[in-house]
């Protein structure tokens, strides 16, 4: 995998928005973070625009993003929020220079598109907080941030759940919001699962649309040569009147039941304060006991 250069004091970083629309005045907590750890920010076009519920029209939304792409000066693009609309500007994106020219894509939830899309080019990228997330998360969400983009080791030591299934796995890091990674199913955005370590999370589901989604994944192979399966936030899950039977986590052990990889629930991150960096593609080491669970990145 290809790894972007590491940012250093006075770099630029674009933050855009690809998915739903927000304010200026929403993003400047960010620039303030941003300013704190020696960078510039620069604003893109859809940081106040909108139409409907997105950040402006698709043409604008893949104009903005294209001009950060093709800009040597921006050395990361940090997307404002999710929602939905990645999926609506992915294919009319040109790439070429982004792969001559790799930088930081920075985001989660809906930018799980731009992750799978760019882990499909051998291009590292980081599942990480959000602008619009900045004053709720945790201080160690956003220390794991500024560790991934400026190059530092990043590694996790969480306490172990009874319900993880205990072992140890090496692999590329790969994955994302578990309703994207379904929606993608079938394109050329869709990933390779094989041989890696795959992390999942969501929000606002109903179970049996969990349930529904890995069964796909399943169909498609996603759990076939699998190394492990780290579940990051299954937040606000809901049920309907007539009870599912299974929580999220017992939904994804039974579907999983077949194989011998290892697999961590509870992972800090995902749809939560505590919304940690993981820099997807890249190579870790995850180690699964009865007290403690370990990721090194």
């Amino acid at each position: 995998m290809i790894q972007p250069v590491n940012l250093k004091k006075d770099d630029t970083v674009a933050i855009i928005s690809t998915a739903r629309k927000i304010t200026p005045d929403k993003i400047i907590p960010a620039i303030r973070l941003l300013e704190s750890w020696g960078l510039n920010a620069v604003l893109g076009d859809t940081i106040g625009s909108e139409e409907n519920q997105f950040a402006g029209s698709d043409e604008i939304r893949i104009n903005d993003f294209q001009k950060m792409l093709d800009n040597h000066k921006i050395k990361a693009i940090w997307c404002a929020r999710g929602g939905y609309g990645t999926v609506r500007i992915i294919d009319q994106l040109d790439f070429t220079e982004f792969k001559k020219n790799p930088k930081w894509i920075i985001g989660y939830s809906d930018i799980t598109v731009l992750h799978n899309h760019i882990h499909n080019f051998s291009i590292e990228t980081i599942h990480a907080t959000m602008p619009l997330d900045i004053e709720k998360n945790t201080k160690m969400a956003l220390t794991s941030l500024k560790k991934s983009i400026f190059g530092k080791p990043v590694s996790y030591k969480i306490p172990s759940s009874e319900e993880n299934k205990l072992g140890s796995a090496k692999g590329e890091l790969i994955g994302g919001n578990l309703s994207i990674l379904y929606s993608l199913l079938g394109s050329n955005s869709s990933i390779n699962t094989s041989e890696k370590i795959l992390f999942i999370e969501d929000l606002d589901e109903y179970l049996y649309h969990i349930d529904r989604m890995l069964m796909n994944l399943k169909r498609n192979g996603y759990f076939e040569n699998l190394r492990g399966l780290i579940v990051g936030g299954m937040t606000d899950m809901h049920d309907n009147s007539i009870p599912f039977g299974k929580n999220a986590k017992e939904i994804i052990l039974d579907i999983v039941s077949e194989y011998d990889f290892p697999v961590v629930f509870d992972f800090p991150a995902g749809h939560l304060n505590d919304n940690n960096a993981l820099v997807l593609g890249r190579n870790v080491k995850l180690e699964i006991n009865n007290q403690t669970v370990t990721l090194l990145l």
